[in-house]
């Protein structure tokens, strides 16, 4: 089937039925009932500025929580707290925690194993609920909350046998192929999709998120010499499709229809979105394309996130532009309006992906400033989104985003949640709910 028809059927139906679409897949449950209504949150005036102020809080290698494995629980939650408490006092309201780091679970999962990031020893439990203990305490300070999900990448290693006996990984090594040292699921294999998809549904019904956020690693970033050994996968599933990069294309495709439809349909209130890498295609290549000369998501990712933009898969679209404004390769000016040109007339949100984690090695140190600046005039632009968490302590860097974000802001609804929360099912609470009884219990 070709890819545009696809994704038509799959925002008419509501849904997805896909032939074959769990061969393989023996899973235990489902993605449950549909999850409750939302909570009252501590948040600021809606009268003030709309715009979401996000960091992602990254667990893959521990690079900002846990700070290392094996820290005791009142540890690990202080940590958090921290870092939490850091986003509260640079007047962000949302954090998009990584809850999926290499095809394992910060949290207590039927699917897969609990993550090494944790304990340091995969599959061993931490002795709590880690997105349990975020999500409520990201809600204490008014902080939005969206798991983030890596879909793709099982293992940082290539060595099944050093994995939980539990991991999809080991137990079906048929799912997986070995990558730039690493272990990769392939998404080719209808199996491995059906895998994320459960996953991120379960995570949805079980937590009272307020988002659900995939990264930028689809098929892996291209390591030169290596092939992605996806022939058998290819022969059996790729029916249809000439051009294997058009069938890996539909790959991510497939999954990113499927991750949205759940969402709307457990979560209807909760946002769907992507954070790509920040070139889609060069115009060299593509009259489409921006006016840059780096790597493409499209060719080398198999990520065709403008195609899901046009599509309506997605509420918002974080691309990461982590390139200075007079970057050659690929200027950051040129790419945010690129990006505001793509959501232009689209029910999606452009937030912008900074590299907090460069403020310090940029030569001009108000580089990331002058972004935010510019940013201010784009009528496209509705956020902002630092990676990494850690790199927001920094002195320099605080004191900057201090003076940028000097009042609160409200996160922004799009325009699909504005409809349904105008005329929400039985027994959902009305748009006032977003409004009044989160504000009455600031206390």
């Amino acid at each position: 089937m070709k890819r545009r028809a696809f994704l038509a059927d799959a925002i008419s139906a509501g849904g997805l039925a896909l032939a074959g679409s769990a061969a393989g897949c023996q899973l235990a449950g489902g993605p449950g009932p549909r999850a409750s209504p939302p909570r009252a949150q501590c948040v600021p005036e809606p009268g003030g500025p709309r715009q979401l102020r996000g960091a992602w809080i990254a667990s893959f290698k521990n690079m900002d929580w846990p700070s290392r494995p094996g820290l005791p629980v009142s540890a690990q939650q202080r940590e958090l707290a921290g870092l939490l408490d850091l986003a509260k006092q640079l007047r962000l309201n949302a954090v998009l925690l990584q809850v999926r780091p290499t095809g394992d679970a910060l949290y207590p999962s039927s699917y897969e194993p609990w993550s090494v990031w944790l304990t340091g020893v995969p599959g061993r439990s931490p002795g709590y609920d880690p997105l349990a203990y975020a999500v409520a305490a990201a809600h204490r300070r008014g902080l939005e909350l969206h798991a983030w999900f890596n879909p793709f990448r099982a293992s940082q290693q290539a060595d099944p046998g050093r994995l939980s006996a539990t991991h999809p990984a080991r137990r079906h090594p048929d799912w997986v192929v070995r990558y730039g040292g690493e272990l990769w699921y392939d998404p080719g294999n209808p199996a491995v999709r059906a895998l994320a998809a459960a996953v991120i549904s379960d995570v949805t019904s079980r937590y009272e998120v307020d988002g659900v956020h995939l990264d930028d690693y689809f098929y892996p970033y291209p390591v030169p010499g290596q092939v992605f050994a996806d022939d058998t996968t290819f022969r059996r599933y790729g029916g249809g499709f000439t051009a294997r990069a058009d069938w890996r294309r539909n790959n991510a495709s497939l999954l990113i229809a499927q991750a949205s439809a759940a969402v709307r349909r457990i979560r209807p209130w909760a946002k769907f979105g992507v954070s790509p890498f920040g070139i889609w295609r060069n115009a060299s290549t593509d009259p489409a394309g921006s006016r840059t000369s780096g790597l493409q998501a499209y060719d080398s990712l198999y990520a065709d996130t403008r195609g899901w933009v046009r599509a309506g898969l997605l509420d918002y679209v974080a691309p990461q532009l982590y390139w200075e404004i007079a970057n050659k390769v690929a200027p950051y000016e040129e790419l945010v309006r690129w990006w505001s040109g793509v959501v232009a007339g689209t029910p999606a949100q452009l937030y912008l992906g900074q590299a907090a984690y460069h403020a310090g090695s940029w030569r001009d140190p108000g580089e990331l400033a002058r972004h935010l600046e510019f940013d201010r005039h784009q009528p496209g632009v509705m956020g902002e989104v630092f990676f990494h968490a850690r790199s927001l302590a920094t002195s320099g860097l605080s004191a900057q985003l201090s003076r940028e974000f000097a009042a609160d802001a409200f996160p922004p609804l799009p325009e699909r949640l504005r409809e349904w929360l105008s005329a929400p099912p039985r027994g959902v609470p009305s748009a006032d709910w977003l409004h009044r009884e989160r504000i009455s219990r600031c206390g």
